[in-house]
């Protein structure tokens, strides 16, 4: 019982040390990769774009997919954890720099249509003269007040 304990703990010592290993080795190396790859395809796809769809998710789903496939294809192609620490810092500095101004649904902000917008505008201002009416019509009815 004890043997297969330690050959056990051993075997999670030795899986635990190799994905440290193996994350922390992907250091410099790895960075440079995926900046010199990744984030210069990135940056010449983006700029293609307008500033102004940059908000816009259906602009760019595509090209923020390839950047992500492509900084696991590399770290796959030096045997890196990922993903990695320096994967989440490489997407932050991503993201403060090109969608540091889209709202928090990744959606482009802009008014609805107005057939949706038409009635939330219409409907208070008809309910606000009809309760006028009423109150003024009432009010010239003198019946029954003693």
């Amino acid at each position: 019982m004890g043997t297969a304990l330690l050959k056990h703990t051993l075997l999670c010592l030795i899986v635990a040390v190799s994905q440290c290993v193996s994350a922390q080795g992907c250091g410099s190396h790895y960075e440079f990769a995926i900046e010199e790859f990744c984030l210069a395809k990135f940056k010449l796809d983006m700029q293609k774009l307008d500033q102004r769809q940059w908000c816009s998710w259906e602009d760019t789903v595509e090209l923020y997919s390839d950047l992500t496939n492509c900084t696991y294809v590399v770290a796959q192609g030096m045997s890196c954890y990922w993903p990695n620490r320096m994967v989440d810092e490489f997407f932050i500095q991503v993201h403060r720099y090109y969608f540091h101004n889209c709202s928090l649904s990744g959606r482009l902000l802009k008014d609805p249509p107005n057939r949706i917008l038409g009635p939330f505008i219409v409907v208070p201002i008809l309910v606000t003269l009809l309760m006028t009416a009423l109150v003024v019509w009432r009010s010239k009815r003198s019946e029954g007040i003693v």
